[in-house]
């Protein structure tokens, strides 16, 4: 009897463990792991790859060709094995604080890292994500401050005769006030949607530490999706779990800029908004600066703050719309209306610097007032999160 009793515990723990270990991957490994002086090791059990390297953002770039130009592309070093089939890299010298992503190349095939859970998703492409904290990535973390609400919501777009999805933060604090708030509509780039800023740039981390140090006023950040034809995020809508393409799907062609009133109409009636122009900001990044620009000369009564984040200027020469006609006459009537500020940022390596430069030449010539920022590096979300950072907080004042 004791020895049957004991033979059902050990197969009671066996399974169980053999449970665990399957729940945990296998693996009581490490990675990445951030040493006390912000060098990082990254590991991976592969005792049978032959070669195994690593590519993030956080190795010197990389220029590739791209249908959009030359652009930087995350660097790739490779890893050593040692004598237990683990293959290590650490990072020659500290990293800066930032957030960073990476993946492993396994015998010529990427793979996620598998002991560390932190991913994000970037058109088609999922990557490894971490942060090194310490400096302005403190704003991307998770901190002990007040925190908003995010939310997925539908609206009507009678413009484009569909049912949309935007995603909406709310500042903390409003769901149990009264008080009303200003809005910032929050635009993403090409291959992007409504999730982008959310996962991509930490939009709601930043706005939460921002706005807990007084340094951002409380406001109603609306994401849309700025691809015209989409109902939502690939996955979110009736169309399913497809494979998403960078610009498959996205149509800078004016229908979006057209249809933009029926998202300010939804928040406006939805939600506690300050409505008036004072109240109301526009920013975005590559495509969604673009969107920016056009919206905001559109819609000369709309917006008193602008920003474009590494935008993209002018339409394909096969487009034609209404909406990017007489592209100098309408700046002039959006300017004639005094917008509080029009801010422009942009990476001095960056593949659409100089199409910011001609387009700063209009501003000046005309004697557009406009604030630029520029900073180093490409077209990058590293950029993007600064710029959002900083743009905030000189909404509203």
């Amino acid at each position: 009897m004791k020895k049957s009793v004991f033979f059902s515990f050990a197969l009671l723990m066996s399974v169980t463990a053999f449970g665990q270990q399957a729940l945990f991957g296998g693996q009581d490994i490490t990675s990445p792991e951030i040493k006390p002086d912000n060098t990082v090791t990254f590991r991976l059990f592969a005792p049978q790859a032959v070669k195994v390297v690593i590519t993030g953002d956080f190795l010197p770039a990389q220029k590739v060709k791209t249908p959009m130009g030359e652009m930087d592309a995350p660097g790739t070093a490779e890893l050593t094995k040692n004598a237990q089939g683990v293959w290590e890299f650490t990072t020659p010298q500290s990293l800066p604080s930032e957030l960073y992503s990476y993946s492993f190349i396994v015998d010529g095939v990427k793979v996620l890292d598998p002991n560390n859970v932190y991913m994000i998703r970037d058109v088609a492409s999922v990557t490894s994500v971490f942060i090194i904290p310490g400096g302005r990535a403190d704003l991307y973390k998770v901190n002990e401050v007040p925190h908003g609400t995010l939310a997925r919501r539908w609206y009507d777009s009678p413009t484009l005769k569909m049912t949309r999805r935007i995603t909406v933060y709310t500042p903390p604090g409003y769901e149990a006030g009264t008080a009303k708030y200003p809005v910032l509509y929050l635009l993403h780039g090409a291959g992007g949607d409504e999730e982008a800023w959310v996962s991509l740039g930490r939009a709601t981390q930043i706005l939460d530490n921002l706005i807990a140090q007084g340094k951002a006023k409380p406001m109603i950040v609306v994401m849309p999706n700025g691809n015209a034809v989409q109902k939502a995020a690939p996955g979110e809508s009736e169309r399913g779990m497809y494979k998403p393409s960078f610009m498959g799907e996205t149509r800078m062609d004016g229908a979006y800029e057209m249809a933009f009133p029926d998202i300010i109409k939804f928040v406006e009636s939805n939600y506690r908004t300050l409505a008036t122009k004072s109240n109301r900001a526009i920013c975005g990044l590559s495509m969604g600066g673009f969107h920016s620009l056009h919206i905001s000369k559109e819609y000369p009564d709309m917006f008193d703050y602008v920003g474009l984040f590494s935008a993209a200027i002018l339409p394909r020469n096969d487009v034609k719309s209404p909406i990017y006609d007489n592209m100098e006459g309408k700046l002039k009537i959006q300017f004639s209306k005094n917008p509080k500020l029009y801010w422009i940022a942009i990476g001095s390596a960056d593949f659409l610097y100089k199409n910011n430069v001609d387009f700063r030449k209009i501003l000046d010539d005309n004697k557009y007032p406009y604030k630029y920022y520029e900073t180093g590096e490409g077209h990058i979300w590293k950029n993007w999160r600064i710029y959002l950072s900083e743009f905030l907080q000189m909404l509203f004042k």
